[in-house]
């Protein structure tokens, strides 16, 4: 097994970053790049690097490439697309939200993800001001549901809903954990 780090990214980490998220909404997510969605891929450095209350995590191996990558921003999810009662849940400033927790296929199943939701977790109660940890995920993506159902708690899924049939889990992971 090739030896892991996984600390804060730096500027110079930032390429591999985004070779990684884009890898991923290509290969797994199959939407491509869209701008609505993903503009953080294409800053990510003023996404997570730049505000005091974001983080951008690596996953870097041994040869120094970029393998995994791990987000949180201080805002909830928005209304729309998602559920007003949702988004008054979770509001932005008082809610963690993860985004872009990737991991190259090569590199799966070997506990990178967990510990790239872990620090981030951390980092949110380190920042004191975050009192719900949030994201949501495709359960299309192989792997995606039965991975954050291990880690945390279903708050809604939009597959069941009769008024705004989606693909979208939203979930709450612990704080503290």
């Amino acid at each position: 097994m090739h030896y892991i780090s996984i600390r804060p990214a730096t500027p110079t980490d930032l390429d591999g970053a985004r070779s990684v998220m884009l890898d991923t909404v290509y290969r797994d997510f199959r939407t491509g790049y869209v701008p609505r969605w993903h503009a953080d891929i294409v800053d990510p450095g003023g996404a997570y690097l730049v505000p005091e209350r974001h983080t951008l995590l690596v996953a870097v191996d041994g040869g120094g490439e970029v393998v995994g990558t791990g987000a949180l921003d201080a805002r909830g999810p928005g209304c729309p697309p998602h559920p007003r009662w949702l988004a008054e849940r979770y509001p932005s400033g008082e809610t963690a939200q993860l985004r872009r927790v990737y991991v190259r296929p090569g590199h799966r199943r070997r506990g990178i993800g967990r510990e790239l939701v872990e620090r981030l977790v951390e980092f949110a109660v380190a920042d004191g001001g975050y009192r719900a940890v949030y994201l949501h995920t495709d359960p299309a993506v192989p792997g995606a549901e039965e991975f954050w159902r291990s880690l945390g708690t279903v708050v809604q899924d939009e597959r069941t809903d009769a008024e705004r049939p989606q693909s979208l889990v939203h979930f709450e992971l612990p704080v503290g954990r």
